[in-house]
């Protein structure tokens, strides 16, 4: 009877609850989140760099280039939790360890680059952990969703660690 039924893509997955999108309070947060903390980094500072778009003397960024909100859903039940990360010369925000995430992201050409559609992924699972990373880096867009699913999306989220919480 029922087997023929299509399902909802939401519930693809009955086993694994956690593989579900963030639902529109999660993603109004970050974003939210990023408004504020983007808002803050503009109105902060002594004005050098504000008026001007230069960067700092130290690297070349100014302050708004680099400012990311990431969340992150460790999927054991636990609350997800929130860090903010901006990178200007010095790491700052609430991450963890926002000096080592800084100096990472920093050495990467491109950190937040979606994974092509075209690839072939292994199909390994590597844990429920899910993660949103938003705002902006090399002062583009950033909005990536980032999960343990399978081999690429595996390899993606080991990339950005220490950004990232290691997911071993």
């Amino acid at each position: 009877m029922g087997a023929g039924r299509p399902r909802h893509p939401r519930h693809q997955h009955s086993r694994l609850p956690h593989l579900r999108k963030a639902g529109p309070t999660v993603r109004t947060s970050v974003l939210l989140l990023l408004v504020l903390v983007t808002g803050c980094a503009q109105s902060s500072g002594d004005g050098a760099d504000d008026a001007t778009g230069d960067g700092d003397a130290a690297g070349g960024i100014s302050r708004v280039e680099n400012d990311l909100v990431v969340l992150v859903d460790r999927g054991n039940g636990s609350e997800p939790v929130t860090w903010t990360l901006t990178c200007a010369g010095t790491a700052e925000g609430t991450h963890p360890d926002a000096d080592a995430a800084c100096a990472h992201l920093a050495g990467l050409d491109d950190p937040f680059a979606p994974i092509p559609d075209d690839v072939a992924c292994t199909e390994q699972y590597g844990g429920p952990q899910s993660a949103h990373v938003a705002g902006l880096w090399g002062n583009e867009p950033v909005d990536l969703e980032v999960t343990r699913v399978d081999g690429c999306r595996i390899s993606q989220w080991d990339s950005l660690v220490p950004l990232l919480p290691s997911g071993a």
